[in-house]
């Protein structure tokens, strides 16, 4: 008996689907209704008809609003009270990136350089056309938020900072460029992450970090014991202008990578397993010792395959200076490239970008959406074992054949 009706249940459910063209928009608006009914419950601390002394207001019945999604126009009833002071979330947190998304493709189709592949994406994306004053409005208010949201004060400690960009294609002055977009994720004292910083830039130069760090101090940023991202000079030298004292650990996957560039494809099986041996130890004497052992085996065959090993591999064990329980997080920039990942994944809609302003408002909005998650989710790290962790530092002893490391 159970059956047939499953069996009838899935029929209905398919017939529905394929037949009714506005099945998936009108299971979209019902669902962000009883979103809007809830807010306006818990805003008031009662339900409808429900007569309690703790309840702090009553409703005033509903005004229309609409709603452009994917899957069409939404007609929805948003609750009001009558003291006017419910504000729901709903729209600013659920259409924040669709607004940014919105925006970049309608300009594009407005400045008369896309597509018109594009031009009917945007049409099949909100269900009509666009002119120059709707695209104002739209942008407008989602400006003003992400400018906020860029200038905002940082007022904790972030011992552990994450820095990585990645790169997309944009329209200046009618020729198509590429442009990097540097990302700072910071984890904060509580282990909790955020992104505090997201700037567009000609490239990763020392300018383009000089800038960022700067502005990231000037809104308070302190406490960074930690600085992970890939090798590059300009990062290096901004970093030792701003976070004296602070250790920069460079990407072991970058860095293993770039070093088996320089070995050939049929020995990388083998020195990868070196390799391995080195970031696997469990401690940073023997991370240093085997590699010592590393050099000495491919010294001859591969003279620069050792000297990137040997000029690197301090900046590669960084990490090893930090409490082992947060090793395996703050070793790679992987955290960073999930959201690069991302970024991808909803940039390549809109493929080349009209101007940098519409580029920068997407990727910002993208930030904004994934900060919320991050800062109100579960911790990434528990730092209890930093507060509690002290290590004596590594006396280095240097010399052309083999580093020894002598703990004090």
């Amino acid at each position: 008996m159970d059956t047939n009706k499953d069996t009838a249940s899935k029929k209905m459910l398919q017939e529905a689907l394929m037949d009714n063209k506005d099945f998936l928009r009108e299971r979209v608006r019902d669902f962000c209704q009883n979103l809007l009914e809830e807010e306006m419950e818990a805003h008031l601390g009662a339900k409808k008809y429900q007569r309690i002394n703790s309840r702090s207001g009553y409703r005033n019945g509903y005004k229309p609003r609409t709603i452009k999604t994917r899957v069409g126009t939404l007609n929805l009833a948003v609750p009001q009270d009558r003291d006017g002071n419910f504000c729901p979330k709903l729209f600013d947190r659920y259409q924040r990136n669709e607004k940014a998304l919105v925006s970049a493709m309608m300009e594009a189709y407005l400045a008369g350089v896309s597509t018109r592949k594009v031009s009917k994406l945007t049409e099949a994306l909100c269900g009509t056309s666009f002119s120059a004053a709707t695209v104002s409005a739209i942008t407008s208010t989602l400006d003003s938020q992400i400018k906020a949201w860029k200038v905002r004060k940082l007022n904790k400690a972030y011992p552990y900072l994450i820095v990585d960009a990645t790169y997309i294609k944009v329209r200046i002055e009618d020729t198509v460029v590429s442009q990097g977009a540097i990302i700072a994720v910071g984890i904060d004292s509580c282990g909790y992450r955020e992104i505090l910083a997201l700037e567009v830039a000609n490239s990763e130069t020392y300018q383009a970090y000089d800038s960022l760090f700067r502005d990231l101090k000037a809104r308070s940023l302190s406490g960074v014991r930690l600085i992970i991202s890939d090798d590059h000079k300009g990062l290096k030298k901004a970093v030792d202008k701003h976070f004296q004292g602070a250790a920069l650990q460079r990407c072991n996957f970058h860095f293993i990578r770039n070093l088996l560039d320089t070995v050939p494809r049929s020995k990388r099986k083998y020195t990868y397993s070196d390799l391995k041996t080195i970031f696997s130890s469990s401690s940073k004497a023997e991370a240093l010792a085997r590699s010592a052992e590393v050099t000495a085996k491919y010294e001859k065959s591969y003279p620069r395959f050792v000297e990137k090993l040997e000029a690197g591999i301090l900046d590669g064990l960084s990490y090893m200076d930090f409490p082992i329980e947060h090793w395996s997080r703050i070793r790679t920039t992987n955290l960073v490239e999930r959201l690069n990942a991302e970024i991808k994944r909803r940039t390549n809609v809109v493929r080349i970008f009209p101007n940098l302003a519409s580029a920068e408002r997407l990727l910002c909005a993208l930030a904004i959406e994934q900060n919320e998650e991050w800062i109100t989710g579960r911790k990434y790290l528990n730092m209890e074992y930093l507060k509690n962790y002290s290590h004596k530092e590594p006396c280095m002893v240097k010399d052309k054949d083999k580093v020894l490391v002598a703990l004090t």
